[in-house]
């Protein structure tokens, strides 16, 4: 306390000259229009410019928890789509009697899940993505992974209780029923462990006539990917003359390098649809 009061007294003038300075200021911002004026825009100037600061810091610490509504927000979104529905059967018959339901009921088959990317390798031949999200948390095998942007990103070949692995599509033993939006022709897309941006579209018909530029999307018969979800565009086309099909260069619409979230796609009729498909297949 002692040293406080002689600091004081020190200063005593200086304090004395820094209150009266104060005052003055403020006796003349007040009887003065024009310094008022100018004492008040000052005034909102630095204000602004603390307040703009504040917001960015602000901004900064929050991005986390923004990030994290936003995933949640899109997930929400991306269920409400009209593609992860499928109509409900309206007439059931029973001997004679047909029971109706209302036509717009619909019976859901896509459901998306959110995941954090916590590993990602591009640069090898067979190149795998680990999330943050395992059996506990509803993986199961051969769910699609798709970019937050909808473009796909791989599929799920391994779970354990919080964890899954994604075969990349920059996996030599990846392939993807694949279309081109323009005339619906599928194919295969493919990866020949060259550049991490190009991928192949093979088994074209010649018939298809694709162009440059061309947007190529997942088509209706793979089990795990939801139809019409973005790939790539053509960027080349290479003619085969002793075989009926083409082969399309690719450029792939998915940004491996940056990935921190995937969406996780369930078929809820995948068993089914495999089922049938094994089936068919045994009895040849």
């Amino acid at each position: 306390m002692k040293n406080i009061i002689g600091f004081i007294r020190q200063n005593f003038t200086f304090f004395s000259f820094l209150i009266l300075q104060i005052v003055s200021l403020v006796m003349l911002s007040s009887y003065s229009k024009s310094h008022e004026t100018f004492f008040g825009n000052w005034n909102n100037s630095v204000a602004g410019r603390v307040n703009s600061y504040y917001n960015e810091w602000a901004y900064f610490f929050d991005l986390k928890a923004t990030n994290a509504k936003l995933v949640a927000e899109n997930v929400a979104l991306r269920n409400e789509l009209a593609q992860n529905f499928v109509p409900y059967d309206t007439s059931v018959k029973s001997g004679t009697l047909i029971l109706r339901k209302d036509s717009l009921e619909k019976i859901r088959k896509f459901f998306y899940y959110p995941a954090k990317v916590v590993g990602n390798s591009f640069t090898l031949q067979k190149n795998y993505i680990t999330i943050e999200r395992g059996a506990l948390q509803g993986v199961k095998k051969d769910m699609a992974a798709i970019s937050p942007d909808g473009s796909i990103v791989g599929i799920v070949v391994e779970v354990n209780d919080n964890y899954s692995k994604i075969m990349s599509l920059l996996h030599r033993n990846s392939k993807v029923s694949a279309m081109l939006k323009r005339d619906r022709i599928a194919g295969s897309i493919e990866w020949d462990g060259k550049s991490t941006e190009i991928l192949s579209l093979k088994n074209i018909s010649k018939s298809a006539s694709p162009k440059i530029g061309d947007t190529v999307l997942t088509s209706p018969y793979s089990s795990s990917f939801p139809a019409q979800l973005m790939i790539g565009r053509v960027t080349s086309i290479i003619k085969d003359p002793s075989s009926n099909f083409l082969t399309l260069n690719i450029k792939s619409a998915t940004n491996f390098y940056n990935l921190e979230f995937v969406y996780l796609v369930e078929n809820k009729r995948m068993d089914a649809q495999t089922d049938i498909e094994q089936k068919g297949d045994n009895n040849e």
